[in-house]
């Protein structure tokens, strides 16, 4: 894969879990930051990356390139995931 997939996600999220489980089971490798494990001025700092991703500040965040996915949206991800993939 080309592109890195970055999501944004809550400890205590089920969409952001079955997000991570869905890129798990196939195989998709991907970096988790969650968001409710941070303090302080790193997140803030990731609070600010994510209103700029999705002003609406919700759960799970998804960057794959250059879209955003904002929940679980199996679709949305294979379709990102496959254009990133033809890069």
């Amino acid at each position: 894969m080309s592109a890195d997939i970055k999501i944004y996600a809550l400890s205590t999220c089920v969409h952001c879990k079955h997000a991570k489980e869905y890129l798990e089971e196939h195989k998709i490798p991907f970096d988790c930051v969650h968001v409710d494990f941070l303090s302080g001025e790193e997140r803030t700092k990731v609070m600010d990356i994510v209103r700029k991703l999705n002003p609406s500040l919700s759960f799970p965040t998804i960057v794959i390139g250059d879209k955003v996915i904002v929940g679980f949206r199996r679709d949305e991800i294979e379709q990102a995931v496959s254009e990133c993939e033809k890069k």
